[in-house]
């Protein structure tokens, strides 16, 4: 029985869906005004590891997982590139989901926009006024009023009064209360708009997924996703506007995934300590970033650094070694068989919330006992299991032979190198050991280790 560790319950519950058999997700998605970084990239691999396995256990997903297309920061780049809102967000989408792919992540079932759910968006706020759950302030913003919403604060555990407490923006005499949250910003100069009973203005951001998680996956779902730090506010608010308009339970199941950090600190483009995933891509390849992000268990801290993704690649190295002897000439990963014993532990771990860390234990035993045994049925099994989480599907020399996808002047080319090989090869062959080791050496100074057999020389990066 898959357990999942539920955010507003604050423990592991057993999953039951709603409706046997199927399971509907929502996962706050990208605000596209710039690249993906490395914080992005673990919701996004994140999240596809719970879908992969979800499907694997043989539930019929219905995945959601949102752009916002319009905002301040949207707003604010599109002016200082003089470009139009759909010009820069057409293209960091795209960039978005280039990167995604990189990443071996998987396209959801719907990927909705925000400006094409205004009118969704517009409707339930008209419920919510009507409930006199939200008001139309005198600068023409509608707010939500927390205070007539019971129970408010209990996804974040704290109340009313603590979180009055903990404020830290200025009054806003226009508000009933320092914590009301705003669902419609009246129109300024320069900036798009839509036309709503409360006159021409825009969504405030918390009221997005409200309106699209409803139209999409109904007023009550499964699960919804998120990093951390959406925890408070984002999702919390999300809890009001939804049961106050649907007088019923949102989300069964809270996920929130941890924070990327850098020197202790949360990664993030506010702070300018953010790496996007294209830098990274041009040191590493797309796969080992996958694996540095799944080694970590999703909840917890993940810590960047140069040397720990240099780490990721020699675990990544190791587990493609051990492939050496599976045919890839079927693009298809056999069926694992459940019953075998490395098969049942990673089941459990991945089980236990999703614990990718002691999966990948369990993956490492299983090279261990491969390169022992040299069994070809334990490298296929290997294969599955890692195609499970979307690794190990490459033909071991590819992996192994790639590089990324920066033009480091110092990275040797493939012709290069078998030029190289081809030298040394001839140096051996007229007894010229000196200079044969010598070449080693200077491919091993480029990060080229070459192994030689009875059937020859082979090499692969590290």
């Amino acid at each position: 029985m898959l357990k999942i560790f539920n955010s507003i319950a604050r423990e592991k519950q057993e999953f039951v869906p709603l409706v046997p058999g199927k399971v509907k997700i929502y996962v706050c998605g990208m605000t596209v005004y710039d690249y993906c970084h490395l914080g992005h990239a673990r919701v996004l691999v994140v999240f596809d590891m719970v879908i992969r396995w979800l499907k694997i256990s043989g539930f019929e997903v219905n995945y959601v997982r949102n752009i916002t297309d319009v905002d301040d920061k949207i707003i604010k780049r599109a002016q200082e590139n003089q470009e139009s809102i759909e010009a820069l967000t057409d293209r960091y989408i795209q960039a978005m989901n280039q990167d995604a792919a990189a990443l071996g992540v998987l396209q959801p079932t719907h990927e909705p926009r925000a400006t094409a759910y205004i009118e969704s968006m517009i409707r339930m706020i008209s419920t919510l006024v009507e409930k006199n759950l939200a008001y139309h302030a005198s600068n023409g913003d509608v707010y939500y009023s927390v205070h007539d919403f019971p129970n408010y604060g209990k996804l974040s555990g704290k109340s009313l009064e603590d979180l009055r407490a903990g404020e830290r923006v200025g009054i806003d005499s226009n508000k009933k209360d320092p914590l009301d949250f705003v669902l419609w910003k009246s129109a300024k100069p320069d900036e798009p708009f839509w036309d709503s009973p409360w006159g021409r203005g825009r969504p405030g951001w918390h009221i997005e997924c409200s309106a699209m998680s409803g139209q999409l996956l109904g007023a009550q779902f499964d699960i919804h996703g998120g990093g951390q730090d959406l925890q408070f506010p984002h999702h919390e608010n999300e809890i009001a506007q939804s049961e106050g308009a649907h007088d019923h339970p949102f989300v069964n199941y809270w996920m929130h995934n941890g924070f990327v950090r850098v020197d202790n600190e949360k990664m993030s483009k506010s702070l300018g300590n953010f790496f996007t995933v294209r830098e990274i891509l041009n040191y590493y390849q797309p796969e080992v970033v996958r694996f540095f992000i799944l080694r970590a268990h999703y909840r917890s801290p993940l810590n960047y650094s140069d040397q720990h993704l240099k780490d990721t690649k020699l675990a990544l190295d190791r587990l493609y070694t051990a492939l050496k002897e599976v045919d890839f000439t079927n693009n298809h990963s056999s069926a694992v068989d459940w019953n075998n014993t490395y098969a049942e532990r990673f089941r459990a771990a991945m089980e236990d919330d999703f614990n990718t860390p002691e999966a990948i234990a369990v993956l490492f035993e299983l090279t261990s006992e491969i390169n022992k045994s040299g069994t070809k049925e334990l490298a296929a099994l290997l294969k599955s299991l890692g195609g499970l989480l979307g690794l190990l599907q490459q033909h071991p020399q590819d992996y192994l032979q790639s590089r990324p996808s920066g033009n480091d002047s110092n990275v040797l080319t493939e012709d290069e190198i078998a030029q190289l090989i081809r030298e040394r090869v001839s140096a051996r062959a007229e007894s010229r050991y000196s200079d044969a080791d010598n070449v080693r050496k200077q491919l091993l100074a480029k990060g080229i280790v070459l192994e030689d057999s009875a059937q020859g020389t082979t090499w692969r990066r590290i």
